[in-house]
């Protein structure tokens, strides 16, 4: 241990052409530690590179090649939080493995005993005048380069200027940003090294120590030394709110021996027995997570999530079963695919239904993606029935609603055998029985008030729910919509108590449905009911007879709603008026009267003129994109629909099929159309899960981060982000194209609707 004399003499050496109280500064910024472990010649060269720092140049680096492979990489810097995180993540993501290393930060000084490089924890009177007002770092790594990836001097270059912008950045306040991106960059060089990565769940020891060090805690971390365990360790650190002050890393042959110098946020050493269990679970199921990182279409994310799940489960006093889960390979990796997927899945399922979380990750391998309806109906009326009011049930609905959809969509994510068409027909199933349910609910809170509706002759009055759109088309993917017509027998009165005319019964019914049914965001079982007679202008019902006189050839309805009855289908109520309104609609739609073609092609040129913005793509409005493919088969259907009754249907696939039986649609047309139709699907149903919004179907530019992720979200893992990305603007471009040349052809909308794809 020097003594004051000494460091009298280390300072006098860095003085020798520098300002003394520059080299007094810095001197007594270190712990005792530091000058047992480095030289005077070392110290010096950590005290030049550190008074060239400066607000521009907040970082200094040096690096010193030894033997092959083998470099000592000097980091002097300006003292953020989580910085260190930040410099092991770094390296780690340049193929640098540390290997030993220490890692000192100015202590925070006051005047006064405290410990200190100085006898009887004491500052010399001079030192205490040189107090610095700048905390600062000294890093000092023994790294390896992985074999066959050599540190070359265009690599330390790269490094060096990557290592300015990110402490710059830092120094900006943007930590999560930095975290983010070298998640992200980390992920794509283990991604890229093609070796086992993924799921190495080697048991971690953690140690407390409050005892050796007066200041901070002392924690030891024991584990197997695998790819980016430092940082995947100090970033679980970072993630905790705890600040690293001290760090001795020691590798023996592949064991990591760590020893980190820590407190909390506010200079407090972590003393509770709750305090460090919590922290040594969370540290050790975020180090674990951490390698099932590559997994996650966006890894930031993921992480992020994983994090605040934690502070969730470590709430609740059952939390066992979810720190079991954790620490599994097959829940991290459902873990990894789920979090790194959505913000709006985060938000609306796993924060907000915290408590139905555990069952449904329980149950998933479990349970079919498509239970069916019957079973889905038998499994919601009888969690119904078991409660005695109408709120309770209206909860029962909902969370039901909430959890069955969330496992659907966890299925879609996850689960590479569930076809889109399975995730349609699941989400469809589960729309209709909780919309069936909704009506059953609404039905009977109106009995005791105003008995039951009854037509004129006596007659209990039918009522029937039709579903349109995605919904009637059994076409629902995800943040769909419900789109609804309600239709009634005819005129009459109640039998209840309050006797009100069935006009006024049955807009009560559909108020009450609406209500019934939350939609968690904008989009998703979100209840639509513009395409109703007479629009938002008209009654929520309607009965039978204005349903036949609005949709008829001297009627009010216009001709995009004529073609917009090609989905609707009988959904629940009285069957006879399901089928009832069902013929209507084919005598309507699939009737004598001839197809508007240039009121359709006006539409259609409407909504690329205001939905597809210039110089973007809508994948939905954009020439090309879906809408041209649903058009396509409702135009012919509407013009073919009258002498073949077998192109009536909803369903956009079966009636490309059909279309194709009946030789409307060639072999290869059919095709191309059905496997746009599909990769578009996946497209929007991925766009739609990041953003949780219906509406925002504007790709974002190849060279985003967005896209890249969209990419992997899509399926494109290719060790080179970017060049998954690339392939999926192709496929986009390719499949886009292809509608578009066909709708042009088919229907000679002009050249001059082209999309920004050709």
């Amino acid at each position: 241990m020097e003594t004051g004399r000494n460091l009298e003499k280390t300072i006098a050496l860095l003085s020798r052409d520098s300002d003394p109280s520059a080299a007094l500064d810095f001197v007594s910024g270190m712990d005792r530690d530091y000058y047992s472990v480095y030289t005077p010649r070392e110290i010096r060269t950590h005290f030049k590179m550190s008074l060239d720092l400066n607000a521009d140049r907040p970082v200094r680096l040096k690096i010193t090649p030894r033997e092959k492979d083998r470099f000592i990489i000097v980091i002097v810097a300006f003292d953020y939080f989580s910085e260190f995180s930040i410099l092991c993540g770094l390296l780690a993501s340049f193929d640098l493995d540390i290997q030993n290393g220490n890692s000192h930060t100015f202590s925070d000084r006051r005047p006064g005993p405290q410990p200190s490089v100085f006898p009887r924890g004491r500052w010399p009177r001079k030192i205490r005048r040189a107090m610095p007002s700048r905390k600062k770092i000294v890093d000092v790594f023994d790294v390896r380069a992985r074999p066959g990836v050599p540190f070359t001097e265009p690599k330390r270059l790269e490094f060096e200027n990557e290592l300015g912008r990110l402490i710059r950045l830092l120094g900006e306040g943007k930590s999560e940003a930095v975290r983010e991106h070298l998640n992200r960059r980390l992920v794509e060089r283990m991604e890229k090294r093609k070796g086992p990565f993924a799921g190495l769940l080697y048991p971690v020891g953690v140690q407390f120590d409050n005892r050796t060090d007066p200041q901070w805690t002392v924690m030891d971390v024991h584990s197997k030394d695998t790819p980016a365990f430092l940082y995947a360790l100090s970033n679980a650190l970072a993630l905790r709110d705890i600040y690293i002050h001290k760090v001795r890393i020691q590798s023996v042959h592949t064991e990591a021996r760590d020893r980190f110098y820590i407190s909390n946020r506010q200079g407090r050493k972590i003393e509770g027995e709750q305090e460090q269990k919590a922290l040594r679970i969370a540290l050790v199921l975020i180090k674990q997570f951490t390698h099932f990182l590559p997994w996650a279409p966006d890894p930031a994310k993921a992480i992020r999530y994983f994090d605040q799940l934690l502070d969730k489960v470590m709430e609740k006093k059952t939390a066992a079963p979810f720190i079991k889960l954790f620490k599994e390979k097959e829940g991290l990796d459902l873990l990894a695919h789920l979090l790194g997927a959505s913000d709006f899945l985060w938000e609306d399922f796993l924060r907000m239904q915290f408590e139905s979380l555990m069952p449904v990750l329980e149950g998933f391998k479990k349970r079919p993606v498509r239970p069916g309806k019957p079973a889905l109906a038998r499994e919601l009326a009888a969690q119904v029935a078991r409660s005695d009011t109408l709120e309770d049930r209206k909860r029962i609905l909902n969370e039901y609603k909430d959890r069955e959809m969330f496992s659907i969509d966890m299925s879609h994510l996850i689960d590479p055998k569930v076809a889109l068409t399975d995730f349609s027909s699941a989400l469809t199933d589960l729309a209709e029985v909780v919309v069936e349910q909704a009506a059953r609910i609404g039905r009977d809170d109106l009995l005791s008030k105003y008995g039951r509706p009854r037509l004129e002759n006596g007659r209990v009055c039918p009522f029937a729910v039709c579903g349109l759109g995605k919904f009637g088309g059994r076409e629902m993917g995800y943040a769909s919509d419900i789109e609804l017509l309600f239709v009634y027998g005819g005129p009459g009165r109640t039998d209840g108590p309050e006797s009100v005319e069935n006009s006024l019964y049955f807009e009560r019914l559909c108020q009450e449905i609406l209500r019934l049914i939350e939609a968690r965001q904008e989009g998703i079982f979100h209840i639509d009911l513009r395409l109703r007679p007479d629009g938002t202008k008209g009654p929520l019902a309607v009965s039978l007879d204005r349903f036949r006189s609005y949709y008829d050839a001297v009627g009010e309805a216009a001709s995009f709603e004529r073609q917009a009855l090609t989905k609707l289908r009988f959904i629940a109520g009285d069957p006879a008026l399901g089928r009832a309104v069902e013929a209507h609609r084919d005598r309507f739609v699939y009737g004598s009267e001839p197809w508007d073609r240039a009121s359709a092609l006006h539409l259609r040129r409407r909504q690329i003129e205001e939905r597809a913005k210039p110089g973007g793509v809508n994948v939905k409005y954009s020439p090309g994109g879906i809408i041209d493919i649903e058009y396509a088969a409702q135009y012919l259907q509407i013009q073919h629909g009258h002498d073949h009754p077998e192109l009536r249907t909803p369903n956009t696939l079966e009636a490309l099929d059909r279309l194709r039986h009946r030789q409307f649609l060639s072999h290869e047309d059919r095709d191309r159309l059905r496997d746009a139709y599909l990769f578009l699907r996946r497209l929007i149903d991925g766009l739609r899960m990041v953003r949780g919004n219906a509406e925002d179907l504007i790709l974002p530019e190849e060279s985003s981060d967005e896209f890249q992720f969209l990419a992997r979200r899509l399926g494109y893992h290719e060790a080179d982000w970017k060049k998954g990305a690339r392939q999926l603007a192709k496929d986009v471009h390719r499949h886009m194209v292809n509608v578009q040349r066909f709708f042009s052809r088919r229907f000679s909308l002009p050249s001059t609707e082209s999309p920004p794809l050709e």
